[in-house]
């Protein structure tokens, strides 16, 4: 990061032009150049993903990292995928989300004070980012987290990767994080600094297949989160 972005609209701008990791560059571009059978007509975004939701967001929701062919191809965190709908439909069903879908940018999705990121923006061959990746992406998340700090009142943690990589985060925006730190597990909900972070199963294929975690899981802790954060109807 050459300069810190005054805003949410410069950090998102600046994130989409890194070139930091190569392993992710050169992953991130060859996936869009190759594409799946099923979007091959499609031109894929390719670069990495920035957060998304208003700048003014009380609540945050953090995952991992990009999918190859969802959030690489239509440019939009958790879009465009098995993952994504999963969590839009949850989102929507607690009224966090203006539609249960979210198939690419400028489909109408608008998030109601939520914001979708994640520890790493690129997307990682086999979903799987190695610790120096996930450092070097690390001063993206710290900065998108001291522009939400005035509104910020409560954070869902989708898995065990983004707890690990969002508490040294919270930690270094100011957010008191114990020694030693506070495990991850579904349905945990730890109070750092103030501010309620809770622990929810991630919403891969995977999980929501097997009945890891199901939709009323999902929606019971996005429930409690969005009532902590003061957005619950």
């Amino acid at each position: 990061m050459s300069t810190v972005p005054a805003s949410l609209a410069e950090l998102d701008a600046a994130v989409g032009q890194c070139r930091a990791c190569p392993r992710l560059v050169a992953w991130r571009e060859q996936v869009a150049e190759t594409k799946r059978a099923a979007f091959a007509g499609e031109e894929y975004w390719g670069r990495p993903v920035p957060g998304f939701g208003p700048s003014d967001a009380a609540l945050a929701v953090v995952g991992l990292a990009p999918a190859a062919h969802g959030g690489n191809r239509t440019g939009r965190m958790f879009t465009g995928d098995r993952s994504g709908d999963v969590l839009f439909q949850a989102l929507y069903d607690v009224g966090l989300a203006s539609q249960p879908e979210s198939t690419h940018r400028g489909d109408g999705l608008e998030l109601r004070g939520t914001r979708v990121t994640a520890p790493v923006h690129c997307a990682p061959p086999a979903n799987q980012p190695t610790p120096a990746e996930r450092d070097a992406c690390r001063p993206w998340l710290v900065r998108e987290l001291e522009l939400l700090r005035p509104t910020l009142r409560a954070v869902v943690v989708l898995g065990g990767f983004g707890w690990q990589a969002l508490l040294p985060v919270l930690a270094e925006c100011g957010w008191a994080v114990p020694r030693p730190r506070p495990r991850f597990g579904h349905g945990v909900r730890v109070v750092l600094g103030g501010l309620p972070v809770f622990g929810c199963y991630h919403v891969s294929q995977r999980n929501t297949q097997t009945g890891t975690l199901t939709p009323a899981m999902l929606r019971a802790v996005l429930h409690e989160a969005s009532a902590a954060a003061g957005l619950a109807r």
